[in-house]
């Protein structure tokens, strides 16, 4: 049977100074399967916030086992992204309809202070997937865009009048 992926995974302290750890891995692995700077630097962003989230919401201050566990699915076509704790089970739909902003038309004033990093992950990301059995788990893919160049043309259009 072949190997359809390569699974990367992580554990780390759910402290802030890991985020940064955890960003320059995913960077590490999307920048060698060829995203572009922008995808890299979407990527980075969305990680970040699920990382950040779980810093945040996922522990109590007292708990024991705090950490992330993180999980890179690395594909020909897709980086799959799942950023998850173990901080509880939670009302999954209650947290899907606390993210802001709603409405782009709103006044900043009005826009709600909670799920603004959910709202960017799913912005950022291509699909997002939230489950939340006996902890938050967040679930990115960001798709490969190939630009389609064939790496042997030399680049230059045919259209472009010969001076």
């Amino acid at each position: 049977m072949t190997r359809t992926s390569d699974i990367i995974e992580m554990k780390v302290p759910a402290k802030p100074e890991y985020v940064g750890v955890v960003r320059l891995t995913v960077s590490g692995v999307a920048n060698r399967l060829g995203y572009t700077y922008d995808d890299i630097e979407d990527i980075k962003i969305a990680v970040a916030e699920a990382c950040t989230n779980v810093v945040n919401h996922a522990y109590e201050a007292d708990q024991e086992d705090n950490d992330m566990h993180l999980n890179f699915g690395v594909y020909e076509d897709r980086l799959e992204l799942i950023v998850a704790d173990r901080g509880g089970a939670i009302d999954v739909e209650k947290l899907k309809n606390e993210r802001g902003p709603v409405n782009s038309g709103q006044a900043i004033e009005e826009l709600k202070e909670g799920g603004l990093g959910l709202f960017l992950i799913e912005t950022l990301m291509d699909k997002v997937e939230i489950r939340g059995d006996s902890g938050v788990m967040i679930i990115m893919t960001k798709f490969l865009q190939r630009d389609g160049v064939d790496k042997s043309d030399h680049g230059v259009s045919e259209e472009i009048p010969k001076q």
